[in-house]
C-alpha cells in the first residue's frame, strides 16, 4: 500500500513529524514501512518557466522557438516539439546540465540550425506519467526559477507499507491517520479526520433489493453477494485533465492521471478506501444498472483492452442488455468515461469478499478495487465516501446531481459488539490494566462503549475494523498495540506450562535441524513454486509464468541458491532446507498428495579454512553420510545402497532428486520394507550450471515420517572403571576376501569382553607371497567389573584366530 506523506498530514494536521518517525510508529502498531522514497529527490534539477513567446521554427515544421523565462534574468531560446505548448503558461524545465529522471543529461544543442538551451519536459520525461505527446502545463501561481518539485507538490515521500490481509482499514490514507490517532500525541480533527467537501444536497431514494434515481433504475439480483449499491447521475459534466493538486497526488502514491471523472474515483479510494467506478450514461442500455451473476456465453472487453469470455456465476455490472464490468474488479471499454462524456452514472458498492474473490480468479485480473474488496471495505464509510466524490467530481468536471442518490440496500449491516473482561486483559499481558485505560487506549481507533459493569465492558466495533476485531482476544491484541510493545516489563514473569504437547513432526523437525545445524550447514527458505520441468502441480493462480507448479523436489530450489552465491564468488557453500513437495493427487483424492521432506547441498571445501593443512573438497563419501545422518535423526530403520540397486521408476526418479542428482554416482535410503524414503549423491553437470572453478555438488533429499517415532533409544552405559587389555593382530587373508567379512567373524567369535574392534592397517608385497594380503586388526577387551587377565585375553585371540582359520583360512601372520 502506498502511502503519501503530506497527504496523510493533511488528514491529520497533528501530525508533525517527519516520515522517518512516521514510518517506525507504524512499525511499532504492525503496519512497517518497506520503503519510504523521496518522491522529489530525481527532480532537483528542474525548475518552473514561463514561455514567453512561441513561434513557428524556421526550419522544421512540427518544431516550435520558444523563448523561455528560467528564473534566471535572461531569456533562453528552446526548440520544442510538443503542440501544446502556448506563450503565457507555466512548464517544468531542464536547463543546460541538468539531469533527468532517467539519466540523460541535458546539454546545449543545434536542431535543425537553431540553438536549444535546455528542454520543457512532459510527464513521462520526468517519470511521472506515460503522456509523451505534452509538456506537462502547470496550473497555479508560480515564480520562473522555483523548483519544480516544491511547485508540482512532489516534495513529497511514497511510504510502501506491508499491510497484513486482516487490515483493509490500513488500505486507505484516512485508516492509516485513524491507526496514528492518540499515538504521541497525533489527533485528528473528527472520526473521518479533514475529507471535505461533502455533497449534502441530494437525499437518498433508499430501497431493499431496488432503488431508482436520476430517471435510472439500480437492482441487486443477488443480495448473498452485493449488500449495497449506491448510485447517482450527474448532467452537463465537461470531462478533461485533472488539476495539478489532484494529479499529482495521484502519482505520489504510483497512479497514473487519466482524466477529472476517472481521478476522482481514484482519488477517493485511496484518500477513503471505499473503490467506486463511472460510466458513460449515454453509452448504458435501459437506462438500467444491476448487479447479477454472468450468463453463460457473455462477453466483455474489460478497460485494459482484453476481450473476456465470462463464466456463469461470475459477479458482474449489467445495463439492460450485456455485462458492462467486473464487480468490484474492473470495468468495461464499452461504457468507459470518455472526452465526449457529458453525462456520467457513478455508482458505489458494498461486494462479499468471498463474490470478488471468486470473480478475480476466474478472469485472472488483480486490480486497485478487488485488492480491497477482497479484504473487506467499511460498510459505515459507504455514504460518506460517496458525497466526497459527489463533491469532487461536480467541483471539478462541472455539472449537477440529477435527482435523489440511489440507494439499493438488502442487507443492512449489523453492529458487532465484544465483550471485554478487565481481568482477562491483565492477565494475558502480564500487566496489571485498568478498565479506564483500557477504555482510553481503544476509543481513538472507534470502539465506542456501550455496556457492561464494573468487570467488562462492551464495546461496538466500528466499521473500518470488522476484519480483525471478532474476538476478545482481539481487543487484548489491541490494547498491547495501542499501548506499545516496548512499553511492558523487560524482565521474566511467572508462566504456566502448556500441558499440551508439541506435534510430533514439529518436534523431528527442531531434531533435524539442529543435527544439521551441527553439521556446519546454513538454513535455506525458498518458495515452494516451480518451473514446469520441476513440478508436476499445476496452480490454478501463478504468480508467473516461470513459476507455474508446486515443486516435486527441495535440491533444484537448493541449487538455484547455491548458484546465486557462486555468482558472488562464494566458492564453499552448504545449506540445507526442511520444507514440503507435491505430488499429483490420487485417482480418489481432490488435493495433492504433499509430503515434508529435508534436503541438503554442499560443495567447496569439507572445512573452514586453516593454517596447518588444506581441506579436501567434499566427495561422494561425504555424500553417503548424508544419508547416515539423516537416517539416524529420522529414526529410519534401513539400509544405504548404491543407486543401481533402485528398481526402474522408483522414488529416485519421481521426485527425490531425480532430475538433480546422477544416478551413476548416488545412494538411496531403502527401509527394511523396501521403500525408498531418501536419496545423495553427486549434482548432475546440467542442475548445477556451476563456473569453471566451482567443485563438485553433492546432495541429498529424504523424507520425513508423517507419524515420526521420537522414542530415544540411546542407550548409556556407565564409564569403566577398570583397564582394558588391547592385541594387535596382523592376519594373512586371500585378496578376494573383504576386510568387512574378517570383522564380522571376529565379531561374532569374541565374547562380550570385546569392547572395541579396528582395522589400523593394509599390506600387500614382499612377505606376504602373491595373492595374499595382510590384515591389522587392534582388539580392546574390557570387563565392566574387575581387571582381565592374560589368560583371559589369550583365551578370547585364540578363539578367533579359530573362527578366521576355519572359515575364511585366514591365519595369523608370523
Amino acid at each position: 500500500m502506498n502511502i503519501s506523506y503530506r497527504w496523510l498530514r493533511d488528514l491529520a494536521p497533528g501530525l508533525e513529524d517527519g516520515p522517518e518517525r512516521v514510518a517506525e510508529r507504524l512499525a511499532a502498531l504492525g503496519a512497517p514501512a518497506d520503503a519510504a522514497t523521496p518522491i522529489g529527490e530525481r527532480l532537483g534539477d528542474i525548475v518552473v518557466a514561463r514561455v514567453l513567446e512561441s513561434a513557428q521554427h524556421p526550419n522544421a515544421d512540427r518544431l516550435s522557438l520558444c523563448k523561455v523565462d528560467a528564473g534566471t534574468g535572461e531569456t533562453l531560446q528552446v526548440v520544442c516539439g510538443a503542440p501544446n505548448v502556448r506563450a503565457g503558461a507555466l512548464y517544468p524545465f531542464a536547463p543546460v546540465g541538468a539531469e533527468l529522471p532517467g539519466g540523460v543529461r541535458i546539454r546545449r544543442a543545434k536542431i535543425r540550425g537553431e540553438a536549444s538551451e535546455g528542454m520543457l519536459c512532459s510527464a513521462r520525461e520526468l517519470e511521472l506519467g506515460h503522456d509523451h505527446a505534452g509538456i506537462l502545463e502547470l496550473v497555479g501561481s508560480f515564480e520562473p526559477g522555483a523548483p519544480f518539485a516544491a511547485a508540482a507538490g512532489l516534495d513529497d515521500v511514497r511510504l510502501e507499507l506491508d499491510i497484513t490481509a486482516d487490515r483493509p482499514d490500513l488500505l486507505s490514507h484516512l485508516g492509516v491517520a485513524r491507526e496514528l490517532e492518540g499515538v504521541e500525541g497525533v489527533r485528528i480533527p473528527t472520526p473521518h479526520g479533514v475529507v471535505e467537501p461533502l455533497l449534502e444536497g441530494p437525499e437518498l431514494a433508499s430501497g431493499g433489493a431496488s432503488a431508482e434515481a436520476g430517471g435510472v433504475s439500480l437492482r441487486i439480483e443477488d443480495p448473498a453477494d452485493c449488500f449495497r449499491f449506491l448510485g447517482a447521475v450527474i448532467e452537463g459534466v465537461r470531462v478533461g485533465p485533472s488539476p495539478a493538486w489532484l494529479a499529482m497526488r495521484l502519482r505520489a502514491v504510483g497512479l497514473r492521471p487519466i482524466n477529472n471523472v476517472v481521478d476522482v474515483t481514484n482519488y477517493v479510494t485511496h484518500e477513503l478506501g471505499r473503490p467506486m467506478h463511472a460510466y458513460d450514461l449515454d453509452r448504458l442500455a435501459g437506462p438500467e444498472v444491476r448487479v447479477r451473476g454472468a450468463r453463460a456465453g457473455e462477453a466483455l472487453r474489460t478497460l485494459d483492452g482484453a476481450d473476456r469470455r465470462l463464466e456463469e456465476g461470475m459477479l458482474v455490472i449489467a445495463d439492460a442488455r450485456r455485462a458492462v464490468g467486473l464487480a468490484g474488479v474492473m470495468g468495461g471499454e464499452d461504457s468507459e468515461v470518455t472526452a465526449g462524456t457529458d453525462t456520467v452514472f457513478l455508482e458505489l458498492a458494498h461486494f462479499r469478499p468471498g463474490a470478488v474473490r471468486a470473480t478475480r480468479r476466474t478472469a485472472g485480473l488483480s486490480t486497485d478495487a478487488s485488492y480491497r474488496f477482497e479484504r473487506g471495505v467499511d460498510p459505515d464509510e459507504a455514504e460518506r465516501a460517496f458525497r466526497r466524490a459527489l463533491a469532487l467530481l461536480t467541483a471539478l468536471a462541472g455539472g449537477a446531481v440529477r435527482g435523489a442518490i440511489a440507494d439499493a440496500h438488502p442487507v443492512p449491516a449489523e453492529p458487532r459488539e465484544v465483550a471485554l473482561r478487565t481481568a482477562r486483559v491483565s492477565h494475558l499481558l502480564g500487566v496489571d490494566v485498568t478498565a479506564e485505560r483500557v477504555r482510553e487506549l481503544l476509543a481513538p481507533i472507534g470502539l465506542e462503549v456501550v455496556g457492561g459493569d464494573g468487570e467488562r465492558s462492551v464495546f461496538r466495533v466500528p466499521g473500518h475494523r470488522r476484519a480483525d476485531l471478532v474476538r476478545e482476544v482481539d481487543l487484548i491484541e489491541e490494547v498491547a498495540r495501542r499501548a506499545g510493545y516496548d512499553s511492558f516489563p523487560e524482565e521474566r514473569r511467572a508462566i504456566r506450562p502448556s500441558v499440551v504437547p508439541d506435534a510430533p513432526l514439529s518436534v523431528l523437525e527442531g531434531r533435524v535441524r539442529d543435527a544439521w545445524v551441527g553439521e556446519g550447514f546454513l538454513e535455506a527458505r525458498t518458495a515452494a513454486f516451480a518451473a514446469e520441468d520441476e513440478g508436476d502441480v499445476l496452480l490454478v493462480n501463478p504468480l508467473s509464468s516461470e513459476e507455474s507448479r508446486l515443486r516435486r523436489s527441495l535440491l533444484p530450489g537448493l541449487a538455484a541458491r547455491v548458484r546465486y552465491n557462486q555468482a558472488r564468488g562464494q566458492r564453499d557453500v552448504r545449506l540445507f532446507e526442511i520444507g514440503t513437495a507435491f505430488a499429483p493427487a490420487l485417482p480418489d483424492a481432490e488435493l495433492p498428495r504433499e509430503t515434508t521432506r529435508v534436503a541438503a547441498l554442499a560443495t567447496g571445501a569439507r572445512r573452514p579454512p586453516h593454517w596447518e593443512a588444506p581441506s579436501p573438497d567434499w566427495d561422494l563419501w561425504d555424500a553417503r553420510g548424508f544419508l547416515e545422518t539423516a537416517a539416524r535423526t529420522l529414526g529410519v530403520d534401513g539400509a544405504v545402497v548404491p543407486a543401481s540397486e533402485a528398481t526402474p521408476g522408483s522414488d529416485i526418479e519421481a521426485s527425490l532428486g531425480g532430475s538433480t542428482l546422477d544416478p551413476a554416482a548416488s545412494f538411496l535410503l531403502r527401509e527394511a520394507s523396501g521403500r525408498i524414503v531418501g536419496a545423495a549423491g553427486r549434482v548432475r553437470p546440467a542442475a548445477a550450471d556451476a563456473p569453471p572453478w566451482s567443485a563438485p555438488w553433492f546432495g541429498f533429499e529424504a523424507l520425513l515420517p508423517a507419524e515420526p517415532d521420537l522414542a530415544d533409544r540411546r542407550r548409556l552405559d556407565p564409564v569403566p572403571l577398570h583397564p582394558a587389555s588391547e592385541r594387535d593382530l596382523a592376519l594373512l587373508a586371500g585378496a578376494g576376501v573383504p576386510a568387512g567379512a574378517v570383522e564380522a567373524a571376529i565379531r561374532g567369535s569374541a565374547s562380550d569382553l570385546l569392547a572395541d574392534l579396528r582395522l589400523f592397517d593394509v599390506y600387500e608385497g614382499q612377505g606376504v607371497g602373491p595373492g595374499r594380503r595382510s590384515l591389522a586388526f587392534r582388539l580392546r577387551f574390557q570387563a565392566p567389573d574387575r581387571t582381565l587377565t592374560d589368560a583371559e585375553v589369550d583365551e578370547e585371540v585364540a578363539r578367533v584366530l579359530r573362527r578366521l582359520e576355519g572359515e575364511l583360512d585366514v591365519r595369523q601372520r608370523s
